[in-house]
C-alpha cells in the first residue's frame, strides 16, 4: 500500500539595496542595468527567497542558517549552486516541487523582458516544468526603499509533495 502524499509549503523573502559595480542577477539570469545588488554572495534575491521557501517548507530554517554572509566560502558565490544544494535536501526528504510562485518589487529594472529567462532557469534549477513556475513583478509607488529605486525586494511561495512516512519521533513527517 502507497503512503498517502505529504504536502508542505513555505514562503521566503529578500531585499537588497542596489550596489553600483556590481552585476545584477534574478533567478539566475544576468539582468542588463546600471547595478547590481549589494551582498555576500552574488546577491541574486529572488533565489535567496526560493531557497528560504524550499528550506521553511522542510522546516529546516533559513539561508543564513545553512550559508552564513560571515564565511568566507560563500564570498560572490552563485545562488543557483546554492539553489542546487537546497534541491538535494528537498529531493534527500523524498519531496519534490510541485510549484513556485514568485514575485519582484523594483522600480527598475523592467522585469517583463526577462520574465521567461527567468521562469525557465528556475524550473531547470528545481527540475521543474517552467508552466509550474510564476514569474511576477510589481513597483512599490514610490514608497520606502523599494518604491525610491534604493532596493528590490522578492517574494516566494513553494509546494513541496512528498510522501508520509513516520521520524525518529514516532509522528508523521515530511
Amino acid at each position: 500500500m502507497t503512503a498517502p502524499a505529504t504536502l508542505r509549503i513555505g514562503q521566503g523573502q529578500d531585499i537588497h539595496a542596489f550596489a553600483p559595480g556590481r552585476p545584477l542577477w534574478l533567478g539566475g539570469i544576468e539582468i542588463p542595468h546600471d547595478q547590481g545588488l549589494a551582498g555576500h554572495s552574488d546577491a541574486d534575491a529572488l533565489v535567496h527567497a526560493v531557497m528560504d521557501a524550499l528550506l521553511g517548507a522542510l522546516a529546516l530554517g533559513d539561508i543564513g542558517m545553512h550559508f552564513p554572509d560571515t564565511d568566507p566560502a560563500y564570498r560572490g558565490v552563485s545562488s543557483m549552486a546554492l539553489l542546487a544544494r537546497v534541491r538535494n535536501l528537498v529531493e534527500e526528504r523524498g519531496y519534490r516541487v510541485v510549484n513556485l510562485d514568485t514575485m519582484i518589487c523594483c522600480e527598475r529594472p523592467r522585469i517583463g523582458p526577462h520574465r521567461e529567462a527567468i521562469r525557465a532557469s528556475l524550473a531547470a534549477a528545481l527540475g521543474i516544468d517552467p508552466g509550474a513556475v510564476s514569474v511576477k513583478a510589481g513597483t512599490r509607488e514610490k514608497f520606502d526603499a523599494v518604491g525610491r529605486g534604493e532596493a528590490l525586494e522578492c517574494h516566494a511561495i513553494v509546494l513541496l509533495e512528498g510522501q508520509a512516512r513516520a521520524s525518529q519521533g514516532g509522528q508523521a513527517s515530511g
